[in-house]
């Protein structure tokens, strides 16, 4: 299933933010996005994950389709990770876990309440949430805070377990996880105080193994 962003303009606080958005994100794809903190990545997913309208333009893509993961990890803190998984795999109705526990090394940790996590596990279980969700697109917001090298290989190999399995994954990262990715860089597309129009050049769509 594509992602189709066409001629896309995002707000924060009722004003644009990103303008002239354009791109396509295809089944077995990883994009990452790229700009300066601030310049409107987290609007973008937002907007792409449907929790907020954009100002214009057109977005083609099934809401069904998406698994969003934010800054904050989503988890009930009184659950143990196993009823977190279990929770969250019978809101999207997939019931299996087993695959969430042995790709996040969750197995060592399936009976301790999700409060007395460390930050790191925390975004492992948060993360491990993907892979029960059974949908095809990931939308990503810095997925890989707090997380260790080896915490950081165990989310890449995720991912591109996912995007071998036919997935996608638009990721918001500052962080080279060695994915073989296109790089969309938001910078030329933010919108001009002044009003005036700006010409969206910048997207990258040559493919390469490391990006800096």
């Amino acid at each position: 299933m594509d992602l189709i962003v066409e001629n896309l303009t995002v707000t924060r606080g009722g004003l644009p933010v990103l303008e002239g958005l354009e791109f396509t994100l295809r089944p077995g794809e990883v994009l990452i996005l790229r700009g300066p903190n601030g310049s409107g990545k987290t609007t973008l997913l937002r907007t792409l994950a449907g929790l907020q309208p954009p100002l214009e333009g057109g977005i083609n893509l099934e809401p069904e389709a998406i698994a969003y993961g934010a800054h904050a990890d989503g988890l009930k803190a009184t659950l143990s990770v196993e009823e977190n998984l279990h929770f969250w795999a019978s809101v999207y109705g997939t019931h299996d876990i087993t695959r969430a526990v042995e790709a996040f090394n969750l197995k060592g940790l399936l009976n301790r309440a999700s409060q007395n996590l460390s930050a790191g596990q925390k975004r492992r279980l948060g993360l491990a949430r993907l892979l029960v969700t059974g949908r095809p697109i990931w939308l990503l917001d810095e997925p890989t805070v707090s997380l260790d090298v080896a915490s950081v290989e165990l989310f890449a190999d995720a991912v591109r377990q996912h995007v071998a399995g036919g997935g996608s994954a638009l990721i918001a990262t500052h962080i080279d996880m060695g994915l073989e990715a296109g790089i969309f860089d938001v910078s030329p597309f933010r919108a001009d105080p002044n009003g005036a129009p700006k010409v969206a050049t910048a997207f990258d769509t040559e493919f390469e193994e490391a990006f800096e």
